[in-house]
């Protein structure tokens, strides 16, 4: 198999931090869509998102029934897994293909910053993939090239 191979690596999660990042998603589901008061109202405020309540009349400190559901502690996640990335990944956002360096293929996924252009983001690609890095947005026509060379090194074989 090629060093610039398609194919991305997975990281292997133990059994608890997997069962974590599955109660995160079904808390996620479960959790409601926190909205100002009279976001729905009003368009100017339509989406400036959560704001906490002040007033003494505001239905949604009360907790009144039939108004949407105020921030509260008990919707935060598990903090073992608050931040990580769905495949259990840390998010790293990187812009040179130097950075790659100073992280870990084991513990790291990268993201490439969206100011880098095609061929950089082809150098930072095909070195993380050197690597063994977790590429979260490589990009449909870094993908395309990378295929083509691949190709064309098999075929001259």
């Amino acid at each position: 198999m090629s060093s610039t191979s398609v194919s991305r690596p997975r990281k292997e999660l133990p059994q608890p931090l997997r069962r974590l990042l599955r109660l995160r998603l079904l808390m996620k589901r479960r959790k409601p869509d926190f909205v100002r008061i009279d976001q729905w109202r009003y368009k100017r405020i339509e989406d400036s998102g959560w704001r906490n309540q002040r007033t003494l009349d505001n239905k949604i400190r009360r907790k009144c029934k039939g108004w949407p559901r105020p921030v509260e502690v008990g919707y935060r996640k598990p903090a073992e897994v608050r931040g990580l990335h769905p495949s259990g990944f840390v998010e790293v956002l990187v812009h040179n293909a130097e950075e790659l360096a100073r992280l870990d293929p084991k513990t790291h996924a990268i993201r490439i910053a969206g100011t880098v252009g095609l061929r950089k983001r082809l150098e930072i690609v095909k070195r993380a993939r050197e690597l063994r890095f977790y590429v979260l947005n490589p990009g449909k026509r870094v993908e395309e090239r990378l295929k083509k060379e691949l190709n064309t090194a098999q075929s001259g074989q």
